[in-house]
């Protein structure tokens, strides 16, 4: 079953909003220093609301900049030609608007002292403000490295569980190199991620024959495998007592509609006797191919659905010569670039090929889930 679209996240949204504060606190400090050195050269001669502005609009400008700078990437530059080009204007009519006061040649004692206190007071803020932009910026990068590691370790533990899950899912597997008498099995599981929520068993059935049972669980990750697991065990377990598709697939529906949490799944089980005698029956998985023909199956839900567990087998021959594919929905749903599905006319074009052919071209197409093909050949005698 497709796995659901993911949105990437923005560079904002990683970054906790106490950090992001901090953050833009400390731009705002550091490059509200403009203002105060824009008095410096003033000489102190701007006005008490014309300073105060200046010194505002100088940090919120740099807030401005910065957001842009990360929302936009690449096309900042795009913003910062235009928005420059407003700042300059905007703060020219600031001051055009609240005019300095007039410049002196030559200041008397009183004059010199305002000056002299205006220009201590400027340097006071300068280190003021230079200390509380410093204090911001090391504050949030310390919180964002302890916030960092602290995912990291999440993130590896995390890597460690798919990659014992994934171990864990490849013991189950069927043997590649497992053969049975009278017949040719070939078998090629892909998943699309880490762990895969497809499943698949073919079984000896002691006399001769062959018991396979194919299926796809609904979600992915590690609740997708801890099911697989589960089923896996149950067709392991009801293997040993009956061999009658529609019988597995009712114990499998039973469990899977008992357990704990929500979960659904589809499956196809079939048994193939020594004689070529097929029995097969069907929980809302896709129905195999015989020699490149589909075979008609009586519909059904999947397992685990609450209304469902109602299955019914079918029986055929498979000749010898003659071969059985099944494929997960991995292979129909299969997508390119273009976002054309591979579909069932192809799927079923290549049925006669090889399991590692038909998974080949599934995903030289463009995989999008796990991928599982298994081909069974009745040999002659």
């Amino acid at each position: 079953m497709p796995p659901a679209s993911v949105k990437t996240p923005s560079l904002w949204s990683n970054i906790s909003r106490k950090n992001l504060a901090l953050f833009l606190i400390a731009v705002f400090f550091t490059f509200a220093i403009m203002g105060i050195i824009s008095d410096i050269s003033n000489m102190g001669r701007s006005t008490p609301l014309h300073y105060a502005l200046n010194v505002l609009l100088s940090g919120s400008f740099a807030i401005f900049y910065v957001y842009a700078g990360v929302t936009l990437r690449r096309k900042f530059w795009l913003f910062f030609l235009p928005f420059l080009a407003f700042q300059i204007f905007f703060m020219t009519m600031v001051a055009k608007w609240l005019p300095d006061t007039r410049h002196l040649n030559q200041l008397n004692p009183a004059e010199t002292a305002a000056l002299t206190t205006r220009l201590g007071f400027d340097s006071a803020a300068i280190a003021i403000a230079i200390s509380i932009g410093y204090s911001g910026f090391v504050t949030a990068f310390m919180r964002e490295t302890r916030h960092h590691i602290s995912i990291n370790k999440e993130k590896a533990a995390l890597e460690s569980e798919f990659l014992a899950a994934r171990h864990i899912q490849q013991l189950i597997l069927p043997q590649s190199n497992e053969t049975f008498a009278g017949f040719h099995v070939d078998s090629v599981y892909t998943p699309a991620q880490q762990v895969g929520g497809d499943f698949f068993q073919i079984l000896s059935d002691g006399a001769g024959g062959i018991l396979i049972v194919i299926g796809d669980v609904a979600g992915k990750g590690l609740s997708a495998a801890m099911l697989v697991s589960m089923l896996v065990g149950i067709v392991r377990a009801t293997a040993e007592e009956t061999h009658d598709p529609a019988r597995i697939l009712r114990k499998l529906h039973d469990r899977l509609l008992g357990s704990a949490g929500e979960g659904f799944s589809t499956a196809l089980a079939a048994h193939i006797a020594h004689n070529g005698l097929v029995t097969i029956a069907n929980a809302g998985h896709l129905s195999p191919y015989l020699d490149g023909k589909e075979i008609e199956l009586p519909g059904a839900l999947p397992l685990g659905v609450s209304a469902g567990g109602d299955y019914q087998s079918i029986t055929f021959a498979l000749p010898p010569g003659s071969r059985l594919t099944f494929y997960t929905d991995g292979v129909v749903e299969a997508r390119n670039q273009a976002g054309e599905l591979f579909g069932f006319d192809r799927a079923q074009a290549i049925s006669v090929s090889t399991a590692a052919a038909v998974t080949k071209a599934a995903v030289d197409f463009g995989q999008e889930d796990d991928i599982t093909v298994a081909t069974i050949e009745r040999l002659p005698a």
